[in-house]
C-alpha cells in the first residue's frame, strides 16, 4: 500500500493562490472576474478540492482506494478522477461500475456531484441510457456495468475504471476479476474506488495491496458544506456508535469485534496429542441451489463427540469442514465418499448425515434415504439465522467446542478449521454464512439428542426443531 497521496506541484501552485485568498473577501475577488474567467474557476477542481481529494500524483500506484465516510465528497473524487483522464487524452474506454445500473445513472452521472455536472461545457459529454454510455466530444466513452450482472465485464477492454460503494457489492470477487482482466489498454491502466469501508475481503487485499494508494477520510473533513440537518441530526445520533465509527468516520471494523461468538470461547486441542475416541460422529450439510450460485456454496461441517476426561461433560470437535460449488446431482458421490471416512482413534464411522431441508438437499436426501445411509433432515421452521446462532452459541461459551490446532502457529486452529472459526466468529457481518449454519444446526442436533448438555431443554420448548422425527417420508412436507 501506498501512503495517502499528496498534490503535484501544479496543484499545490494552484491551491495555494486559492488559499492565500481572505475568505471574507472571496465574494469581491469573484465579482471582479470576468465571465470567463469565473467559468473557469468553478470548473478549477483543485483551487476547491483539499489536498486528499486530490489525484495521487506519480506512477507508482494503479488502484486508487478512497475509503471516506458519508458525505466527504467520494462521488466528486470519483467522477473528477474520470474528468481528468479524459480531458488530458489518458482515458479512451471506462469502465463505470456500480451496484447496479440505477445507482450509476443517478450518483455517478446524473448526481449533484455526478460526470454531468462536474464536466467543463468544452468538454461535457452526452449520456445515453440505452446504450449505458457516457460519449465525449473527444471520443471517449464510458461503460456503465453493474455488480448485479458481473459477467457483462467478460470481454469488454478498458483503461481506466471507477467503482463506486464496492463494499456494498454482492458479487465483488466476480466484478473484480473480469474488470481485471479487461483493464488491458493504454500504458498505464487505472482505477479509482469509492466507497465506504466494510471489512470485507476484497477492501481488506486492496488496502494490503502494493499498487493501492489509500485515501482516507470522515465525514466531519467536509461538515460546513452539509446540510445543518444532517450535521445537527444524523452525526448526532450516530457520534461514537459502531455505524457512526464506520459510516462516518470509515474505519474499518474487525467483524468479531461484534460478532454473536467470540474467538477465544472455543478450546484448543493439543496437536501433539492423539484424536480421541469419539462416542459419534455427525456431518452436517448446507447445500447450495446450483453449482454456479456466487458466494453460495455448498458447505460441510464434522464433528465427533467425545469426553475429554472422565470428570467432564461430554464435547465436540470439529474434525472436518470444507465448501465447494456442487450442486444436484453432482453432490451425491462428493456426500457418499464423505460419508465412508473414518476418523479419530482407533477409528469412527459416521453415525448420521444431517443434510438442511432446502435446494438440493431436499433431492439429496431422498437419494441418501434409498442407498440406506442414516440421515436427517434440518428445517430451521421460522427461526432466522442469527436466531439459530444464538441457541447453540452458550454451547460453544461453556467451552464444549473444540478445534485442532495447527502444529506451525500454536495456539491457533489449523487453517482449514480456521476457515469455520472465522466465519462464526465474524457472524452476522461476515462475507459468507455457510458453514455457520452446519454448526449451528449440528450444534442443536447433538444438543437436543442429550449429547451437549449445558442448560436442560424441556421436550415442549417451541424451539426445538419438528423436523428432528425419526423417519421422514416426504421430504417436502412441512
Amino acid at each position: 500500500m501506498i501512503a495517502s497521496p499528496s498534490v503535484s506541484s501544479k496543484n499545490r501552485s494552484k491551491k495555494s493562490r486559492a488559499l492565500a485568498l481572505d475568505p471574507a473577501n472571496w465574494n469581491e475577488f469573484v465579482s471582479e472576474l470576468s465571465d470567463r474567467e469565473a467559468l473557469e474557476l468553478y470548473y478549477d477542481w483543485p483551487t476547491f478540492a483539499r489536498e486528499n481529494q486530490l489525484i495521487p500524483p506519480g506512477e507508482a500506484w494503479t488502484y486508487w482506494l478512497i475509503l471516506a465516510g458519508r458525505g466527504w465528497g467520494k462521488t466528486r473524487c470519483g467522477a473528477e478522477f474520470v474528468r481528468y483522464h479524459v480531458e488530458n487524452k489518458l482515458a479512451g474506454r471506462i469502465a463505470l461500475i456500480a451496484e447496479d445500473a440505477g445507482d450509476a445513472r443517478d450518483v455517478m452521472i446524473e448526481g449533484e456531484s455526478g460526470i454531468l455536472a462536474i464536466s467543463h461545457p468544452r468538454c461535457k459529454p452526452t449520456y445515453s441510457p440505452s446504450k449505458r454510455r457516457v460519449e465525449w466530444p473527444n471520443g471517449a466513452i464510458a461503460t456503465i456495468y453493474s455488480d448485479n450482472d458481473p459477467e457483462t465485464l467478460r470481454g469488454p477492454q478498458h483503461d481506466l475504471a471507477w467503482v463506486d460503494e464496492l463494499a456494498k457489492f454482492r458479487n465483488a470477487e466476480t466484478m473484480w476479476s473480469n474488470l481485471m482482466f479487461g483493464l488491458r489498454l493504454g500504458q498505464r491502466p487505472r482505477v479509482c474506488i469509492t466507497t465506504t469501508p466494510k471489512p470485507i475481503p476484497i477492501v481488506r487485499r486492496l488496502m494490503d495491496d502494493e499498487r493501492t494508494c489509500l485515501t482516507t477520510g470522515t465525514t466531519h473533513e467536509n461538515f460546513y458544506n452539509l446540510a445543518p440537518t444532517f450535521r445537527n441530526e444524523i452525526i448526532s445520533q450516530y457520534e461514537g456508535t459502531r455505524i457512526g465509527r464506520q459510516e462516518l468516520y470509515a474505519e474499518v471494523i474487525d467483524p468479531e469485534d461484534y460478532g454473536i461468538v467470540k474467538r477465544q470461547w472455543f478450546k484448543i486441542w493439543d496437536a501433539d496429542k492423539a484424536l480421541p475416541d469419539f462416542l459419534y460422529v455427525l456431518q452436517s450439510y448446507d447445500c447450495a441451489y446450483t453449482e454456479k450460485t456466487i458466494n453460495d456454496p455448498t458447505a460441510c461441517s464434522v464433528w465427533g463427540v467425545f469426553r475429554p476426561n472422565a470428570d467432564a461433560k461430554m464435547s465436540v470437535m470439529l474434525i472436518d469442514c470444507w465448501e465447494d460449488h456442487l450442486a444436484y446431482p453432482d453432490l451425491k458421490p462428493r456426500i457418499v465418499d464423505e460419508y465412508a471416512a473414518i476418523y479419530g482413534e482407533p477409528g469412527k464411522k459416521v453415525d448420521l448425515v444431517l443434510v438442511e431441508d432446502k435446494a438440493s438437499g431436499i433431492s439429496i436426501l431422498q437419494d441418501l434415504q434409498r442407498a440406506g445411509i442414516p440421515c436427517r433432515a434440518y428445517n430451521p421452521g421460522r427461526a432466522d439465522k442469527v436466531q439459530r446462532l444464538h441457541l447453540v452459541a452458550n454451547i460453544i461459551a461453556h467451552g464444549l467446542v473444540y478445534v485442532p490446532e495447527s502444529t506451525l502457529h500454536r495456539g491457533h486452529p489449523r487453517d482449514w478449521a480456521e476457515l469455520l472459526v472465522s466465519q462464526i466468529c465474524s457472524f452476522p457481518e461476515a462475507e459468507r454464512d455457510d458453514l455457520t449454519d452446519t454448526t449451528s444446526q449440528a450444534l442443536r442436533l447433538l444438543r437436543d439428542m442429550g449429547f451437549l448438555l449445558v442448560d436442560p431443554v424441556a421436550p415442549d420448548t417451541d424451539y426445538v426443531d419438528e423436523e428432528y422425527r425419526t423417519q421422514r417420508e416426504n421430504p417436502y412436507a412441512q
